[in-house]
């Protein structure tokens, strides 16, 4: 027996696109169903813990491209903002070559969300004398941007060890607008996985799924897919849309690690200070991983290097994220085909040498630097807008949008949750001027 339901909108996922889209629109007075796929970890005991990260990141956090890049992908309430470490960065002007305007949509919610850097005594004493260095090298380090906020907790303790969650409450989660849409009416299933979006006539009809092992059918007019840059394009090529996850951008990322005389940046909030090389197409910033997939990341670059985890508590971390192509493909069975192109690799290699310079400036000894294996940070790019997307996010499918980081027509180089939120309050903006008539349930699941 299929659970059947009907609605005015029904929205995939639970991160920051999904979670503000149905957030503006229930507020509005709009009838909403929302569907997330895992569960609201936020009150477990294992929330915030390796073993919770292990059950809650997809494939027990071991999901690889062909070409071996590790990729965390969170399954929970709250979508990637329950494992990311805080950052915040406005809109790029080249939105506006797409014929999209998002700064006043961002400013609004850097206001309501009080985005700011950290305080100078919160950013951490080895993160600031890396920032220090670069400083001395040439390169503007700045104060990072953070979705935190010290003042909510009674004992801020953020460190690396906060970005399998956070477990002080210091830091925003998209579930906080689940919780206000939920506030505002909008229905919410957890453990629903949506199979297929239904198409009639050339128009969303609704989406097919289960919840809970059962079967069910939600008909609506508006369908809003916003399942990250790897689940959205999965539905979409279910449901009949076969361009959506070809090409790709991963914000393809390494970590460059020097040991230093002193305590390292682990236990110090991750990313404190950034500095964007656009010519390069790289972002630094001060990172590090957490102590304990410190030598599991290493044992993925060979067997020496995990034995250099006696030293995790005096290496300092610089990240780099590299401004990668558009290549390879995530398929209809969510397996995933991207790596490094040459041009990658060439530039990732010039940055290696800006980062090593950086690390002995600080402190670190010129035999103890090397750089990580790459990951995939921010799947993203595999429904464009253009290709696949008109300007308000809307498929050729009428009434199907997407709304998430799978929408961007290139690769961001930059923290994307305030970009995703911009293009959120955006696209509930565009849904509100729309006529839609009342909603009337036929049986519903609580």
């Amino acid at each position: 027996m299929h659970y059947r339901h009907r609605t005015e909108v029904v929205v995939v996922g639970s991160g920051p696109g999904s979670a503000t889209v149905a957030r503006e629109l229930a507020r509005a007075g709009r009838k909403v169903l929302l569907l997330e796929r895992g569960r609201d970890w936020r009150r477990h005991p294992l929330y915030g813990t390796y073993p919770g990260a292990l059950l809650y990141a997809d494939k027990h956090a071991l999901l690889f491209t062909r070409e071996g890049l590790n990729v965390i992908r969170p399954l929970m309430l709250g979508g990637a903002t329950s494992m990311y470490c805080g950052c915040s960065a406005p809109p790029l002007p080249w939105w506006r070559g797409y014929g999209i305007e998002l700064d006043g949509y961002a400013e609004e919610t850097a206001r309501e969300l009080r985005i700011a850097p950290l305080p100078p005594e919160l950013r951490g004493a080895a993160s600031t004398r890396i920032a220090e260095a670069a400083g001395e090298l040439g390169m503007q380090w700045t104060p990072q941007e953070k979705f935190m906020q010290p003042q909510r907790t009674r004992d801020f303790d953020c460190a690396a060890t906060c970005m399998p969650g956070c477990r002080c409450g210091a830091k925003w989660n998209a579930a906080e607008y689940v919780d206000e849409a939920v506030a505002g009416g909008c229905e919410l299933w957890t453990r629903a996985t949506a199979d297929r979006v239904v198409v009639e006539g050339g128009g969303a009809a609704g989406v097919v799924g289960k919840v809970r092992g059962k079967p069910f059918r939600v008909e609506a007019e508006t369908v809003v897919v916003a399942a990250g840059g790897i689940g959205s394009p999965v539905l979409l090529r279910r449901s009949g849309l076969d361009g959506a996850g070809q090409g790709m951008t991963m914000d393809t990322t390494v970590m460059v690690y020097g040991h230093a005389p002193f305590r390292g940046n682990g236990t110090e909030p991750p990313m404190t200070w950034s500095y964007p090389d656009d010519e390069l197409g790289v972002l630094y910033s001060t990172l590090i991983d957490p102590w304990l997939m410190y030598p599991v990341i290493m044992a993925m670059k060979g067997p020496a290097y995990p034995l250099t985890w006696h030293r995790w508590r005096r290496t300092l971390g610089v990240m780099i994220k590299l401004k990668d192509e558009i290549s390879g493909e995530v398929d209809a069975r969510g397996r995933i085909s991207k790596g490094l192109t040459a041009n990658e690799r060439e530039r990732q290699q010039r940055a290696e040498v800006v980062a090593g310079d950086i690390l002995r400036r600080a402190g670190c000894a010129s035999e103890s630097i090397f750089t990580t294996p790459p990951r995939g940070t921010h799947p993203s790019g595999t429904v464009r807008i253009g290709p696949m997307l008109s300007t308000n996010l809307e498929t050729q499918v009428s009434g199907l949008y997407v709304c998430d980081a799978s929408v961007f027509p290139e690769a961001l180089c930059r923290p994307t949750v305030l970009t995703i939120i911009a293009l959120a309050k955006r696209l509930a903006a565009h849904l509100l001027t729309r006529s839609a008539p009342p909603a009337t349930a036929l049986s519903s699941l609580t």
